[in-house]
């Protein structure tokens, strides 16, 4: 591994197939058995935590490695290539696996809408931790992690591998990062118990990244409205099963923190004393969106960008939501992130931010950069 290399994204990757639909036609009207509907042009890009995630930390600058999982097949050979294309090195670390087919998703992302994932999972559902080189992660900063509900064995055995391996990357001195993915009825992730899974995991885990959406599910919180108090609620729960900080991804309504009050927890997870006990929101910034494909792993690559360059909280979550603004100015996952000096310079211009329609209660009022404090914040008791 190159000396540079500053962050190790490992993982699920697949190749997205991402049509252009119509404007203004919803998905139901367009996907009716026996109908033709005309679509545009595709764009074909590598998709996953590790590409999405991956890329976006290269297109910012930050020396990266990958470490997913394809097989020997045409796909496979076409997520290498499109990787390559971007830097030689970052298919370096990528497995290929002889007789196993890859990963694929064909993304319905209509403009103005949600989008509608069809996903194979391929060779990720035979992902394992023995799969980590851990002798190529000496001297690495961070480590993240994405996307165990869709990968079986990753799972299967309810955190135990997961837990193992985030406990030999923690004896190699790295940050640990853990992303999650939505969980399918059908698949076997909904047969796992979550909330047990998570306290097997967590404590070896330095920031927890997932939505609020995938944490309700998990939780077995489903079907409350999201408001700051069920947000601190949730956190609270999540940091006290170990993570130092807890990341709650909020769509178009923002990026919640809630870090742990411990110093100790704090410097363990290499951060400076100014996360300890925070608790903040950053909304949305305002842009024309052309595809929320990849908004959430771009958003944490900004994130992750952040803590590796020793921001302090406020200014890292405004880069975080920043990067993720730029993502979906583009169909795809990463092709709209740009340089980290370009995304500071769009936050230092005056970049406008989307209002939050959140009930806040409790919560000061938007600071000079746009963000939310909220009442578990310990700086607001200063």
């Amino acid at each position: 591994m190159d000396d540079r290399t500053d962050i190790v994204v490992a993982g699920h990757i697949c190749l997205d197939i991402i049509p252009a639909l119509p404007a203004g036609a919803g998905l139901a009207d367009m996907i009716v058995p026996g109908r033709l509907t005309a679509v545009g042009p595709a764009v074909t890009s590598t998709g996953g935590a590790v590409s999405n995630t991956g890329l976006a930390l290269h297109r910012l600058g930050l020396p990266v490695r990958l470490m997913g999982k394809v097989g020997d097949d045409a796909i496979g050979r076409t997520i290498l290539d499109l990787l390559a294309r971007r830097d030689a090195s970052l298919a370096g670390g990528m497995i290929v696996a002889t007789g196993q087919a890859s990963s694929y998703s064909i993304v319905l992302s209509p403009p103005g809408a949600d989008r509608v994932f069809l996903h194979c999972p391929g060779a990720n559902d035979t992902f394992s931790a023995h799969d980590i080189n851990y002798a190529a992660l000496a001297g690495v900063r961070l480590f993240h992690f994405g996307y165990p509900p869709i990968m079986r064995r990753m799972h299967a055995d309810g955190g135990g591998s997961l837990a193992s391996m985030f406990t030999r990357v923690r004896e190699l001195g790295a940050t640990t990062s853990l992303d999650m993915a939505a969980i399918d009825p059908h698949s076997s992730a909904a047969l796992v118990d979550w909330p047990a899974l998570l306290a097997l995991v967590l404590p070896y885990v330095d920031l927890f990244l997932p939505s609020i959406d995938e944490m309700l599910v998990m939780l077995g919180r489903d079907g409350p409205p999201v408001t700051g108090r069920l947000l601190g609620g949730v956190a609270a729960n999540l940091l006290a099963m170990g993570p130092a900080v807890v990341a709650l991804k909020l769509g178009d309504q923002g990026l919640y923190l809630r870090t742990s009050s411990d110093p100790r927890r704090i410097a363990r997870a290499g951060l400076p004393p100014s996360w300890a006990g925070r608790e903040l929101l950053a909304p949305c910034f305002a842009v024309e969106v052309a595809g929320t494909t990849g908004a959430g792993d771009c958003t944490i690559a900004g994130l992750l960008a952040a803590v590796v360059r020793g921001m302090d909280p406020g200014p890292a979550l405004t880069f975080a939501t920043a990067v993720g603004a730029c993502c979906v100015e583009a169909p795809d996952a990463t092709s709209g992130v740009p340089t980290s000096d370009r995304v500071a310079a769009r936050i230092a211009a005056g970049w406008p931010r989307q209002p939050v329609t959140l009930d806040l209660a409790g919560w000061e009022g938007e600071d000079e950069s746009g963000l939310r404090t909220g009442p578990g914040d310990s700086t607001a008791r200063r």
